[in-house]
């Protein structure tokens, strides 16, 4: 059965896709234009009550949330493709850990930034400065958590990728790229060769080829 995966054109859903890719798990997908609501027809809030993307359909199962969506794929289908949660219970606790920081911690910061430099402008709204400088403030004393996490360990999870590691792939691509802050990157020694190696795998590559993340 191929999963099909709504919205591949935005950086949500991409968490899915690049999960399906490491796991070998067939996939097609299906966009939906959020500027021109799609995301509000009627039909596809049968999918998705709340309007968002992603959602998965894998037959007759029905599944949204980016983080819920790879957790289900990634221990579906744990012994195929990338392991993606550790080996030991230990391990996986750490990869669960680090998935809510991102969730928790790094993930508002930059959705923030998303929202003032790129989206905006682009719907003809006033951008807030002091939004973006908060925001890049506490990205930034996030940054020198995984800048200290790293130097001790490969991947945030342990010496192993994770999607812990993947969850964060989307976001920092805008990071990095449209939003144009790759120096919160590259200024960090550990966290710059952390990015420089995650992006680099074939799984992330392959997801490119959907677009660059917006």
């Amino acid at each position: 059965m191929v999963v099909k995966v709504y919205g591949p054109s935005y950086a949500s859903p991409k968490r899915v896709l690049v999960c399906l890719v490491e796991k070998e798990i067939e996939f097609e997908t299906i966009p939906i234009d959020l500027f021109k609501q799609e995301h509000k027809d009627p039909e596809f809030l049968k999918l998705q009550p709340f309007g968002s993307v992603p959602v998965i359909q894998d037959g007759d199962y029905t599944l949204y949330e980016s983080r819920a969506i790879m957790r289900y794929y990634a221990e579906k289908y744990k012994s195929q493709g990338t392991d993606l949660l550790g080996k030991t219970i230990e391990e996986r606790g750490l990869v669960e850990q680090w998935l809510e920081v991102e969730a928790q911690n790094y993930h508002p910061s930059i959705v923030n930034l998303v929202v003032h430099i790129l989206f905006a402008p682009v719907q003809g709204l006033p951008s807030d400065p002091k939004i973006i400088q908060e925001s890049e403030e506490k990205l930034g004393k996030v940054l020198d958590v995984y800048e200290e996490r790293l130097s001790k360990s490969k991947y945030l999870a342990g010496d192993f990728f994770s999607l812990a590691d993947l969850s964060h792939l989307p976001f920092t691509q805008l990071l990095v790229g449209a939003i144009g802050k790759d120096y919160m990157i590259k200024s960090r020694k550990h966290v710059s060769a952390w990015w420089d190696d995650i992006s680099n795998r074939p799984s992330w590559k392959k997801v490119l080829e959907f677009g660059t993340p917006f």
